[in-house]
Formats: C-alpha cells, sequence, structure tokens
C-alpha cells in the first residue's frame, strides 16, 4: 500500500469504515474520521489515498452526507493537483443528488484545474485540459471568463495545443468570439502543418454560430496561396455551405484560383464537390473541371474520380453546352480505359442512367444541397454531472470512455499480479481488511507444523509446468456469499505469505485464481480457486510437490481460515 504518513492513521480510517459498531455510532464516526483527515498527519499522497477509499463509504443518512463533505472540504484548497481532483470526485459522487453541491464544487475547483492547465508539467496539463473538457460537457462556458488561459503558447507540444484549441472553441460566446477568432487565426500559420489545419478546422466549427466572421477569415487565409491551407480551408468551406446555406454565396465567390494550388486527395474531393453542386454560381465552374478531365489519367485517387463523375454530371444539368463534350469524354475513359473497378462501375451506372432519360438523371442526382437541421444533430445535448462523476480523476477522460473499455478488455480476463482497477486515478488503492479481520488471519492454527515462506521467484510458467505434472492431492468445497474483490482476497492471502500467480476480474464468471505457497523445507503447494455464481460455493483443489498428508491438512487449515475470514466480510 502506498505510504500514507503514519500506520496510526490507517489502522483508524480500516475502522472508521469497516467496523460496524463505529459506523453505527455517528458521533464516535465523525470523532474517528475528524482523526483520520487532520492534515497534520498526512502528506499528499496520504490525502490522496484517505480520499479514494472513502468513495467506497456509503452515508446512511443526509446529514452524514454533509457532515462528510464538511470535514472534507479543506481537501480542496490543497496545493497538490491529485489531492484536490480526488477530493472533487468524491465530492460528486456523494453529492449524486444534489447537482447545486456539484456546481458549487466544480466552481471551487476551477482555481486549481486552471493552474494545472498551466503546469510546466506536461503530463499533468495535458489531463487538466481532459477533465476542463469533460466539465464543459456539463458546464457550458464554465471556463469562458478565463478563455485567455487556453491561448497556446510557441513552446508547447503538439498534443497539448490541440487540446486548448478544442477548449477554446467550446468557450465562444459574443463576448470573447473575436479575440478567440483572432487568436486562431494565428495559429493558422503555423510552423506546423498539423496543428495550423486544426486551427482552420475549429474555426469552421466555430463558424455553425458566427458565419460571417469566420468566413471572411477563412477567405483571407486563401490569399496566402499555401497548399496545406488552401486544402483545409476549401474542405471547411464544402461543410460549412452544407450546414450554413447563407454562407454559399461568399464561399463561391472565394473558390476561384483554388484548383492550380490544391494537391491533395480531400482537398480536391472538396473543390468538385463544390463545383459541382453549386457550379451554377461560379463562372469558371465547368473550365476548373475540365482540367480535372483532361488529368484523369494521372490522377492517382478514385475518390477523386468518382467525385468528379458526380459533380460533372451534376453540373450538366445546369450548363449543358459547355459540360457535354467533356462529360462523354470522361464516361468513354472510365468506361473503357479505368482499372479501378469502383470508377467503371460509377461511370457504367451514369452512362446507363443518362440512357434512360433526362428526368430520371434529375430524380436520382437532384437532392438537396444543403441540410441546416445536421447541425443540431451534431450539438450534443448537455449532460448530467452524474453520467461522469464516477470516470473523474481517472484514464478515462484521456482517452475517452470506448477507447480506454477497448484497451481495459484487452488486458485479458486473467493476468498476473494484483488486480487493476480500470479507473486507474492518480492515487489508487485496494479494499482494505478490518483489523479484527486481518488478526483472525494471522492467528492460524498449529503454526509449528507448517512454516510458510515467501517465494517470490515462483513465475507462472513454473506454476503452469508443474500443476501440469502433478496429480491432485486434495480437492473441497467452501460455502462463499456475492462476488469475490480480488485486491481483498489477494490482501489478505500476502498476510500468510500465499502468492497469487493469476486471477481472474471481480465480475468474472465462472472466477478462478491460482495460487502457490511454499513452506520451509521446500514443498509446493499449488492451489485453483475456482467461483461458481450459480451454486454460490467455491471449489478448492490442491496439488503437492511431495505427498505429505500432515503437511497438507495444516496448509488447507491455513487457507480455509483466510477464505472463511474473506467470506465473512463478503457475507
Amino acid at each position: 500500500m502506498p505510504y500514507l504518513g503514519s500506520e496510526d492513521v490507517v489502522k483508524e480510517l480500516k475502522k472508521a469504515l469497516c467496523n460496524p459498531h463505529i459506523q453505527a455510532d455517528r458521533l464516535r464516526y465523525r470523532n474517528v474520521i475528524q482523526r483520520v483527515i487532520s492534515m497534520s498527519k498526512l502528506d499528499q499522497w496520504g490525502q490522496a489515498e484517505v480520499l479514494n477509499f472513502l468513495l467506497r463509504y456509503q452515508p446512511r443518512s443526509e446529514e452524514e452526507l454533509f457532515d462528510i463533505l464538511n470535514l472534507l472540504d479543506s481537501f480542496l484548497k490543497s496545493s497538490s493537483p491529485s489531492v484536490v481532483m480526488g477530493a472533487t470526485k468524491l465530492f460528486l459522487i456523494l453529492a449524486k443528488k444534489f447537482p447545486h453541491v456539484q456546481t458549487d464544487v466544480l466552481m471551487r475547483v476551477k482555481g486549481p484545474l486552471l493552474a494545472a492547465c498551466s503546469s510546466e508539467s506536461r503530463e499533468l496539463c495535458f489531463a487538466a485540459l481532459c477533465h476542463v473538457r469533460q466539465i464543459l460537457h456539463s458546464l457550458p462556458g464554465h471556463f469562458s471568463s478565463h478563455y485567455k488561459k487556453f491561448f497556446c503558447s510557441y513552446s508547447e507540444p503538439h498534443y497539448i495545443k490541440l487540446q486548448k484549441v478544442e477548449v477554446l472553441c467550446e468557450l465562444v460566446n459574443d463576448e470573447n468570439v473575436q479575440q478567440v477568432l483572432e487568436e486562431l487565426r494565428g495559429y493558422c500559420t503555423d510552423v506546423s502543418a498539423d496543428f495550423a489545419q486544426a486551427a482552420i478546422f475549429a474555426i469552421g466549427g466555430i463558424a455553425r454560430t458566427y458565419t460571417d466572421q469566420c468566413v471572411q477569415i477563412l477567405t483571407e487565409l486563401l490569399g496566402l496561396r499555401q497548399e496545406h491551407i488552401t486544402t483545409v480551408v476549401v474542405q471547411t468551406f464544402r461543410d460549412l455551405v452544407w450546414l450554413c446555406p447563407q454562407c454559399t454565396e461568399a464561399v463561391c465567390q472565394a473558390l476561384p484560383g483554388c484548383e492550380e494550388i490544391i494537391q491533395d486527395s480531400e482537398g480536391k474531393q472538396a473543390l468538385i464537390w463544390l463545383l459541382g453542386v453549386h457550379g451554377e454560381r461560379i463562372p469558371n465552374a465547368p473550365y476548373v473541371l475540365e482540367d480535372f478531365v483532361e488529368n484523369v489519367k494521372s490522377e492517382t485517387f478514385p475518390a477523386v474520380k468518382m467525385e468528379l463523375l458526380t459533380a460533372l454530371l451534376r453540373l450538366f444539368l445546369s450548363r449543358p453546352a459547355e459540360c457535354q463534350d467533356m462529360l462523354g469524354r470522361l464516361l468513354y475513359y472510365c468506361i473503357e480505359e479505368e482499372k479501378d473497378m469502383a470508377v467503371r462501375d460509377r461511370g457504367l451506372f451514369y452512362y446507363r442512367l443518362l440512357l434512360v432519360g433526362m428526368n430520371e438523371v434529375k430524380r436520382v442526382l437532384c437532392s438537396p444541397t444543403s441540410d441546416p437541421s445536421l447541425g443540431l444533430l451534431e450539438d450534443q445535448a448537455e449532460r448530467p454531472v452524474n453520467s461522469w462523476a464516477s470516470d473523474f480523476n481517472t484514464l478515462v477522460p484521456v482517452y475517452g470512455k470506448a477507447r480506454w473499455a477497448t484497451i481495459f478488455k484487452c488486458q485479458g480476463t486473467e493476468h498476473c499480479g494484483p488486480e487493476l482497477s480500470h479507473t486507474a486515478s492518480f492515487a489508487t488503492s485496494g479494499h482494505l481488511i478490518p483489523e479484527e479481520n486481518k488478526e483472525r488471519v494471522q492467528e492460524l492454527p498449529d503454526s509449528e507444523a507448517l512454516m510458510l515462506i515467501s517465494n517470490s521467484q515462483l513465475t507462472a510458467e513454473y506454476f503452469e509446468k508443474t500443476w501440469l505434472s502433478h496429480e491432485v492431492a486434495h480437492q473441497q468445497v467452501l460455502p462463499w456469499q456475492g462476488e469475490v474483490h480480488p485486491d481483498t482476497l489477494q490482501m489478505a492471502l500476502q498476510v500468510v505469505n500465499i502468492q497469487t500467480i493469476a486471477m481472474s476480474r471481480a465480475g468474472s464468471q465462472p472466477w478462478k485464481a491460482y495460487l502457490s505457497a511454499q513452506d520451509d523445507t521446500g514443498c509446493l503447494f499449488l492451489t485453483e480457486l475456482l467461483l461458481e455464481p450459480e451454486n454460490s460455493k467455491m471449489h478448492i483443489s490442491v496439488k503437492q510437490s511431495e505427498a505429505r498428508t500432515e503437511t497438507l491438512t495444516s496448509f488447507m487449515s491455513v487457507l480455509e481460515t483466510v477464505i472463511g475470514t474473506i467470506g465473512d466480510i463478503k457475507s
């Protein structure tokens, strides 16, 4: 267990949260907790450990809940980020039925989070930014008055700059929109092409609300005539005219000349789409598409060719005289010479569609050119704090819920060593054993007949090899109530020098564990625990490296004592 500053503090904490007699006496409970969380007895790691441990306690009344929150209030003022984050999570979870308390806590933690976002530690800064974004999902504009804290500095790494840009987009309002857009405009000419493009996309996101200002900035960026900038601006224009049709005219006026600069596949597709859908507003649209047709043989991206087919056929419907000849040449090439089957099939489909008649072509291709309602679908509704409170101060805000679940799942059902919680935080701990039960584990029968020693050299590979080469010496079934907490069981086994080789996660069905122990004579005890939830029984299978009935009986007595103790806890 991490160092808490004093063994007495640990004992008091165990008694306060695990001893039912102390829990039943509210005044006694309050006094013990007050001593446990005394700031003078705990360093910052101990404070974080206490806060993480307190997450396991459920207050029995509203009065008791607020007693705990009042006692822990000072932790929110700590100079340690890990302590503040731990205290915030504890407050959010305990106050899940009091949204006003949660909001007040998030207001108070604003200062420490902003300080962490400016920390010299890049890891701490990144984690803090991820938590800021998580808070903004429930409290939009929560940090709006401090938007300048999220301006990027030249020396910051790329991943921190990207997070700050994302935060800035969520903090924009009528009062700061001009300052934020000017800051983002400066990022668009950054030496890092990736960061510059991210800033342009960010301006495009803000443009859904502040269209005129953003379109003006994006149009001015086209004047720089840099390929990586022009490519992303045209892609942003494509998305913008679909969601904000009122800016279509300004976009069409800005497009001429872009075809000379764009070399990227995504940029070409965006430009061709705009020319095909809004070509009747762009005077030179047919001639730009004709350049693409003449160079189609050298085009390496099939997606560009298919976009060109669709765009030219659409433009043919509104400007047939200018497009007829080049459309025929393009269809001939795609059907007769093109090697990519997707492009060939697209060309063949359009050719047969033209044979059916123009009315059918219009019915198929003349779809809406914009859909502002999609913008409403993309805007995420405010989420309640309780939907993410349990993920606060964990890796979930950093990886994302879906990705973290995948990472955790890929670790496998069983693994060697201690079980790690899927909500790993800045300070974590396992389940603790009450002192009275721990004493029961340590008071083992006939200690002179069997002395187990610690053997950290036994590997999982050696265990498997030895297990397969021996027969089962003893089998036994013990009653069990509820699920197994692996870290609780493992801690109890460590007390008596029984090593955990592999153990299933909590909730696994069936649940298994493989254990090893060695006595002072070198005799090995290899054990399999199998819990089947449907019959509430723990099946124990033991193998010995040497056949010794007396030592086997003593070992089983030790093991039964441990399992019986943990069984008492679970029941």
